[in-house]
């Protein structure tokens, strides 16, 4: 049983997510609850997911939320749910540690898929914010890239990052952005899950990447894997 937090300020979307998530039969919400309430309540039901409302007001917003739950001894994985795409907010998002990223009008079946696999330790994008935050994090200058570098070279620093990894480290990339967890990329690999780990750590390490969404980003970037089409 998949076991879920849902965290928004407004009781009314917690409580049309939580029926939508139990309907599947195999996903139960554990808490939900407001920023203020979040950290206490994700650490007593210790879910293995945290749907995180992305814009919240006062001091507990999404962000504020999302590095408090990151700093647990045994933090869950979080998705942030938005509903917009401001590739700003969720490159933040994305450097603090979330694993996903989840529209709110996302359709039933398609957010039940993405609890699950994220639950499992894998990654999820929806469509219109995997562009937001690919487009949004080639912005961004690499630590591959020499200072005052002609525009571009960021990317083609990311893309020689990614020419460093070894064969295996390459499919380990490749299934990650597809958003396989590691039992999955162990499966189809067939290797152990300490191998697969032992990859994507490395992995990470020579692509600079703070997580495995960061590492996704890189991958589709660069041809490994396929970024889903505007809706």
């Amino acid at each position: 049983m998949v076991q879920v937090a849902i965290v928004d300020d407004e009781a009314l979307v917690r409580a049309a997510l939580r029926s939508i998530l139990e309907s599947s039969g195999d996903i139960r919400v554990v808490a939900d609850c407001d920023g203020h309430q979040a950290l206490a309540a994700v650490a007593a039901a210790r879910p293995d997911l945290v749907l995180l409302d992305a814009v919240m007001p006062g001091p507990d917003d999404g962000l504020s939320v999302l590095r408090a739950l990151r700093a647990l001894d045994d933090p869950p994985a979080v998705a942030m749910l938005t509903a917009f795409d401001t590739s700003a907010h969720l490159r933040a998002a994305m450097a603090a540690g979330a694993s996903g990223f989840l529209l709110k009008d996302t359709a039933v079946g398609t957010l039940i898929d993405a609890v699950r696999i994220l639950a499992a330790g894998g990654t999820v994008f929806t469509p219109t914010v995997a562009r937001a935050v690919v487009d949004g994090f080639l912005g961004e200058p690499s630590q591959y890239a020499e200072p005052n570098a002609e525009p571009g070279t960021a990317d083609s620093a990311r893309e020689a990052a990614v020419g460093t990894l070894t064969d295996r480290e390459r499919e380990v990339l490749r299934l990650l952005a597809a958003g396989e967890p590691n039992a999955g990329i162990a499966d189809q690999l067939r290797i152990s899950v300490g191998t697969v780990k032992d990859h994507v750590r490395a992995v990470l390490r020579k692509l600079g990447a703070p997580n495995r969404v960061a590492a996704a980003v890189i991958a589709h970037r660069a041809g490994l894997a396929r970024l889903p089409e505007r809706p």
